[in-house]
């Protein structure tokens, strides 16, 4: 579950305020201790009540002329990725409010068991409060696939109330939340990781405990596809294939090789098998093509 966290009792900060303390904090975020350890300045931009609506309000008005959407139905980025944190306030209103009725529950991620792929902190800013039913499990642990056990562990049910602080864990820390009792918007300050679009994210099925399906695709995974399709990118899909270090491109390239060439298609899967990292998706395949 969530760590619970000291807010502190310093007052209020800016924005910008935040934004220069963490340019001047010399911690990787990345470590979840050190990023505990910005609990208290962020939660002095939490006791800030006057920013957050004139942020909104100067958005709206720079982006009256304009088709698209402020950020989707939920976020609104206060301070992009740059390199280690992001910022950004989540909305969520209530079930019955219009926008629920319009865009769906699950533009919000109501009713979504699921994880995430950074760690981040996220301090409870204004109404009551979203609940969440929390859990555990060892993200690292899996091969990632739809239907393999998860082994949640049930942490009970908590509310991000006005004031709250706490730390979720990549890839340990599980939450379904639901829908508030009135708007509500809580603030995050997000660790950046290079490296996230390579990490694995997971909606569960709680039914079951098993994972239910990856919600991370990287842009490179689609265009690896296309190239190999288009018969242009097979060499850099085998070098991608033997050599890259994460293994979500190496399946993929191995996906998109056996996708295009089905006659070697199980040559494709074998060599997958050899992956340590790959082997249990490669034996399914393989299972899959009577081999």
């Amino acid at each position: 579950m969530p760590l619970a966290l000291d807010p502190g009792a310093g007052p209020p900060i800016t924005l910008d305020e935040l934004i220069d303390a963490l340019a001047d904090a010399h911690i990787d975020p990345r470590d979840v201790d050190a990023l505990a350890s910005l609990g208290p300045i962020f939660a002095r931009l939490g006791r800030n009540a006057d920013f957050l609506a004139e942020r909104a309000t100067a958005e709206l008005l720079r982006r009256a002329d304009e088709a698209r959407p402020l950020y989707g139905p939920q976020v609104l980025l206060l301070h992009p990725p740059d390199g280690r944190f992001l910022l950004r306030a989540c909305f969520w209103p209530a079930a019955d409010d219009a926008v629920t009725r319009a865009a769906g529950a699950a533009a919000f991620f109501y009713g979504l068991p699921h994880d995430h792929n950074f760690s981040f902190l996220s301090y409870g800013y204004f109404g009551p409060g979203y609940d969440s039913d929390d859990y555990e499990y060892d993200g690292w642990s899996l091969r990632g696939e739809p239907g393999e056990a998860a082994g949640l562990i049930a942490r009970g049910r908590r509310r991000l109330t006005p004031g709250a602080l706490v730390l979720y864990r990549a890839r340990r820390d599980v939450h379904c939340q639901l829908p508030p009792p009135a708007l509500s918007v809580s603030l995050n300050l997000m660790a950046f990781d290079p490296a996230q679009p390579w990490i694995d994210q997971y909606r569960f099925d709680l039914a079951t405990g098993t994972i239910a399906q990856g919600l991370t695709t990287a842009p490179a995974e689609a265009l690896l596809a296309l190239a190999v399709a288009f018969g242009t990118g097979a060499d850099v899909a085998a070098r991608l294939a033997r050599g890259h270090p994460m293994p979500r491109l190496r399946l993929a390239a191995y996906a998109a090789l056996a996708a295009a060439d089905g006659d070697r298609a199980q040559d494709y899967w074998e060599a997958a098998a050899d992956d340590p990292a790959l082997a249990a998706w490669a034996r399914t395949r393989l299972a899959r093509l009577g081999a």
